[in-house]
């Protein structure tokens, strides 16, 4: 990495020092410095992709791209992405969402977050459903549940159908600041909560995980990169 220059001081710019005066030195000051960190974040829907472009990042990158393919295909399709383009982080978000009758998708459940590891990703992902995160916001649960429960329980909260709406474009891009301006909302406590879960459950087989959910590590990372 070549060496930084030094910081120019306002002062300086207003009195017109000489050595300020050389060619091309803020070009040289703008090419050294740190280049922002980039996350690829692959996720199943827009749900998931507009809650994450809407982090007020300012030090990092985020390129959301929603698939809307089984877990298996979405880190296929992870793997092909960065042939073409590299990124710092890798993550791949998607959920459970355990459906009666479907052959094999605890097996594929568990084998793309197995892949995704594999191939140097990390993997946020959460059984039964996205939305657990969003619950835990409010609360703190540990007993087995399909999404249908925590589609419930936002509607309670935002007082509001969450199957008819939640789903849509303009709500889904409303869910951050809907989470940061809401008193009874903490993602302070999600993240604890989050992982409290994740501790109590982490000696399972993915698919035995629940409820679980891992996206409060890829929240803790772009925290990292949010403008104070």
């Amino acid at each position: 990495m070549p060496k930084k220059s030094k910081a120019i001081k306002v002062t300086d710019l207003r009195g017109e020092k000489p050595w300020l005066k050389k060619k091309n030195i803020f070009k040289y000051s703008t090419e050294t410095l740190d280049k922002k960190k980039t996350f690829l974040i692959v996720c199943e829907g827009q749900s998931e992709e507009m809650y994450f472009k809407c982090f007020p990042v300012l030090s990092a990158q985020i390129k959301a791209v929603p698939l809307g393919r089984s877990n298996s295909a979405l880190v296929e399709c992870a793997k092909k992405l960065v042939e073409s383009e590299k990124y710092d982080e890798v993550w791949c978000v998607f959920d459970m969402d355990f459906k009666p009758g479907v052959k094999r998708q605890y097996e594929d459940y568990d084998n793309s977050i197995e892949s995704a590891i594999a191939s140097g990703f990390k993997c946020a992902y959460s059984n039964d459903a996205f939305e657990l995160w969003y619950v835990l916001h409010y609360e703190y649960l540990d007993t087995e549940q399909l999404r249908k429960f925590f589609f419930d329980k936002l509607s309670k909260y935002w007082k509001l159908n969450y199957e008819k709406v939640g789903k849509t474009r303009d709500f889904a891009k409303s869910i951050y600041n809907l989470l940061e301006e809401d008193e009874n909302a903490s993602q302070e406590n999600a993240v604890k909560n989050a992982n409290k879960l994740f501790e109590s459950k982490k000696g399972e087989a993915y698919h035995l995980q629940n409820p679980v959910t891992k996206v409060f590590e890829l929240v803790e990372e772009l925290n990292l990169h949010i403008r104070r």
